[in-house]
């Protein structure tokens, strides 16, 4: 459960225990959880005699909330009425959602392949994107993510291939939500905008520093990585390239009404030592880690402006707009323990 509203104030010097001023602002969530995984020595068993092995699980949220903190105002009491016209600082929110997420992983050999799906359904009577006076808000996201990995020579050679998506919004202007996390929206419909959590990383540029994650686009990633050394005490020495090449969900929600957002080429050089008793196991890190590794991002159709807006009355003589690369450069050193 996640309290809402307290009586916690700056400006008072004695201190104290703040409390909830009202128990109907909490955010409360039920969840169920379940979950099949093969043994990790059987699991290397089985694949050493080429079977099949499954794993999955699922993980369950259903989200709910009566009341909420009306924007720009302060509870005074704690006030319980459904009325949203004598709310004291509050209003009815009238949220719900059922948040399942679905994960299976499929092993052969030495072939991977995993995958993740999630959904938001849900409704919210009151919100800053409602549009209707009567009917509530419906909440309508998807999200998929997907990995496939083949190693050979030794596991020395690792081949991937992953991809994502996450539902875009038609009825919304923009890729990124607002500061409320609730985007303004055009016209009627229910709120479709997905977005992956921050520390899922794919790239160095694009989804990580200027969308700031994975949200309303999808991507499509090959990569291989090669280990030029590779003791059996977890020294290693090696090289790896990806291109990702993103796409919104919907188009109308780019800058240039396209889909094609950019096309991305990661680059790195690792190494590993021996120190450290993590690398008897060679598919962990332990002790000295470095890295470096260089971005290239080309911006496409999708990030472009629209015809006119480059060169509007309004645009001082000499400037021009134009879309260019993004570049970046990553030194990473560590001990790990």
């Amino acid at each position: 459960m996640s309290s809402g509203a307290t009586n916690a104030s700056p400006y008072d010097v004695y201190g104290g225990q703040p409390y909830n001023t009202s128990n109907r602002s909490n955010v409360s969530q039920w969840v169920a959880f379940a979950a099949r995984r093969t043994n990790p020595e059987l699991q290397r068993l089985k694949l050493a005699r080429n079977d099949v092995v499954l794993n999955g699980g699922i993980y369950a949220v259903y989200r709910k909330q009566e009341i909420d903190v009306q924007a720009g105002e302060t509870p005074l009491t704690t006030d319980t009425s459904n009325s949203s016209t004598n709310n004291n600082g509050y209003e009815r929110r009238g949220a719900e959602a059922f948040i399942p997420d679905v994960w299976v992983q499929f092993l052969w050999n030495k072939l991977r392949f995993e995958a993740e799906a999630a959904t938001i359904w849900g409704s919210i009577e009151n919100s800053p994107a409602r549009n209707s006076v009567s009917d509530p808000v419906k909440l309508r996201s998807w999200g998929l993510a997907t990995q496939a990995e083949l190693r050979a020579v030794e596991d020395k050679l690792r081949v991937q291939f992953g991809a994502g998506w996450a539902s875009g919004d038609q009825n919304v202007e923009g890729l990124n939500p607002g500061p409320s996390g609730l985007q303004t929206r055009l016209s009627e419909g229910a709120i479709s905008s997905f977005r992956f959590h921050p520390s899922y990383q794919i790239d160095y540029i694009f989804f990580r520093k200027i969308m700031t994650r994975v949200q309303n686009a999808y991507y499509f990633r090959p990569s291989v990585e090669y280990d030029f050394i590779r003791n059996p005490n977890g020294q290693k020495l090696g090289g790896g390239a990806a291109i990702i090449w993103s796409r919104a969900s919907e188009f109308v929600q780019t800058p240039g009404n396209k889909r094609d957002l950019g096309v991305e080429l990661d680059l790195q050089v690792y190494y590993q030592s021996k120190d450290g008793n993590l690398n008897d196991d060679p598919t962990k890190l332990g002790g000295f880690y470095s890295a470096i590794q260089y971005g290239v991002f080309f911006p496409l159709g999708g990030l472009d402006y629209l015809p006119g807006e480059s060169s509007s009355p309004a645009t001082p003589a000499g400037v021009s707009f134009d879309l260019s690369t993004a570049q970046t450069v990553r030194l990473i050193m560590g001990v790990l323990f």
